[in-house]
């Protein structure tokens, strides 16, 4: 223990431990001790903030900076020492390596600031890399509870809700409202538990390092789908520049093609101060034809002297994280997933006559009308439960058949294309699929979706027909799913009927099955659009 004494008394970061050991003898007794644990939590009896999660981190490069520290200790504190009282035992590097950490962030050379806490951008969702603040509802100096909304935040696929985990005091809004591409993790508001410690913090700024630390630290491992992820506005390539060179001395040769000759001598440029990109170093046309543009010179017009392209007026829009998100899931699936597709046509007229006998009984009852769409849903979880190959994704060791049917269902907003999901559709009546969709559909307008609202589904519905008109179309599958079924508009068609010569009105609607041929096979995907249509021609089947 003397040596541990005289290295905190030398230390600059743990230059106050002398007073700890005078003032708080009891407590360091507890701590060492191999028998107790501290009963006491160390960093609120100094009332200085600690992030557990950070714990492993902090310990790690703590340790690395007093390793002499670590070897004195776990040396010499085997023997008795009288500190106040005795203190015997063996103390772990483990052990060690946190009280360190206690003693760093008790001992902090920046004693001018008072306890805190740093709130980090959060993971709201497992895809989620960085996220944007929509909005602060708590302002500076509030008063903050737990469970309170702090602030809304914008993540790769809605607004999502930020509450307050302790009581105490927002000291400093570190991003404000509209800052975009925050890391998770980095550092975004300040809390103290008293209400005069708000002042101190009116100029605070986190750390470089320990902001970027911490977002390593908080960010999940990166997904495929994050890797096509846009950080900064598209912009065009920059068109590479053949850079003036150097004459070439009278005895070399220089080398280039006709085409590059000719237009070199037009524009009166010499070869020599023309880097080529040919052959062996050889100058080509477009070599010369970048020289020109260099230098601010128009590039030959073609044959007939036809006018150079106006300039196009146009607005670029900054993408949200919703846009970010739907482009790199929808590439990695056309990449990487083998689509197949499968179309039906399938008679609705059973269907519109049972739909319009429950509405009237839903308008008696002073319920919702059902739609088609409720409809189709109902179908389509019976369907995948009558042929669960279809309700299943793939995984590099095995594909992975779910038990559960969960629908999601594409809603278009302003804001982009959303996909909240149904539970258990199979086991759903239709006022309940209609009301939920209902719920669903007006959330992602408002853009107040959470994470359970639209993760977990097995299956996807998206329909252009009924609010568009669109007849046919395919979908892309939305990855980890296998199968996604595009619902056009009904049409009445001329058909053949009973007797010779003789034809009748029938409507259908045509759907497409976008299928993942890694798991579903074209019989398996035939064998479910045939209980689908079964079901859509037989509606009362789904009754039963």
């Amino acid at each position: 223990m003397s040596y541990a004494s005289h290295i905190i008394h030398h230390s600059k970061k743990l230059r106050n431990a002398s007073n700890l050991l005078r003032q708080e003898q009891a407590l360091l007794v507890r701590f060492f001790s191999h028998d107790a644990q501290p009963s006491i939590d160390i960093r609120k009896a100094h009332r200085h903030s600690y992030v557990p999660s950070e714990r492993a981190r902090v310990c790690r490069s703590f340790s690395s900076t007093t390793k002499s520290l670590s070897g004195t200790f776990t040396r010499d504190v085997s023997t008795t020492t009288k500190l106040g009282n005795s203190i015997s035992g063996s103390v772990s590097n483990k052990q060690l390596s946190c009280m360190q950490v206690q003693l760093r962030r008790g001992f902090s050379s920046d004693a001018a600031l008072p306890p805190h806490q740093e709130l980090g951008m959060p993971s709201l969702s497992p895809t989620m890399s960085e996220g944007n603040i929509a909005r602060w509802l708590k302002k500076e100096g509030d008063k903050v509870s737990p469970g309170e909304v702090l602030c809304e935040v914008e993540t790769d696929k809605a607004t999502v809700e930020m509450e307050s985990m302790e009581d105490g005091y927002l000291a400093k809004i570190v991003r404000g409202d509209g800052t975009q591409g925050i890391k998770v993790g980095e550092v975004i508001a300040i809390t103290v538990e008293d209400e005069e410690d708000i002042a101190k913090f009116k100029d605070y700024t986190p750390s470089a390092s320990g902001a970027s630390a911490a977002a390593a630290k908080a960010s999940p491992e990166p997904t495929p789908p994050k890797k096509e992820v846009v950080e900064e506005p598209v912009t065009s390539p920059e068109p590479k520049v053949s850079k003036p060179t150097a004459a070439a001395p009278s005895g070399d040769r220089i080398f280039a093609s006709p085409l590059a000759r000719n237009l070199a001598e037009e524009h009166k440029v010499p070869l020599s101060s023309i880097k080529g990109t040919g052959p062996d170093g050889s100058i080509v046309k477009a070599d010369v034809e970048e020289y020109l543009a260099s230098r601010g010179k128009e590039a030959p017009k073609a044959k007939g002297g036809a006018p150079a392209a106006l300039a196009l007026d146009y607005t670029d829009i900054p993408h949200s994280q919703i846009r970010k998100i739907t482009a790199s899931r929808l590439l990695l699936s056309k990449q990487t997933i083998p689509h197949y597709y499968l179309t039906v046509d399938t008679c609705v007229d059973r269907l519109m006559d049972l739909r319009g006998q429950l509405n009237a009984l839903q308008e008696a009852s002073g319920g919702k009308r059902l739609s088609v769409n409720d409809l189709v849903i109902k179908a389509a979880a019976l369907a995948l439960q009558k042929v669960p190959q279809c309700n299943s994704s793939w995984t590099d060791d095995h594909i992975r058949q779910f038990h559960n049917v969960n629908i999601n269902v594409a809603v278009q907003t302003e804001n982009g294309l959303f996909v909240p999901v149904v539970r258990d559709a199979n086991k759903k009546g239709l006022s309940s699929i209609a009301e939920e969709v209902r719920q669903l559909a007006q959330k992602a307008r408002e853009n107040s979706l959470k994470p359970e609202d639209y993760e977990g589904g097995t299956f996807t519905v998206t329909n252009l027909g009924g609010p568009f008109g669109i007849k046919q179309f395919c979908a892309i599958i939305n990855p980890p799913q296998s199968g996604i079924l595009a619902v056009g508009s009904a049409e009445k068609r001329v058909v053949p009927s009973s007797g010779p010569e003789q034809y009748q009105f029938a409507s259908f609607m045509s759907v497409t099955l976008s299928c993942d041929h890694r798991v579903i096979d074209g019989a398996i995907g035939a064998e479910w659009l045939k209980a689908f249509k079964g079901y859509i021609e037989n509606p009362e089947s789904m009754l039963l």
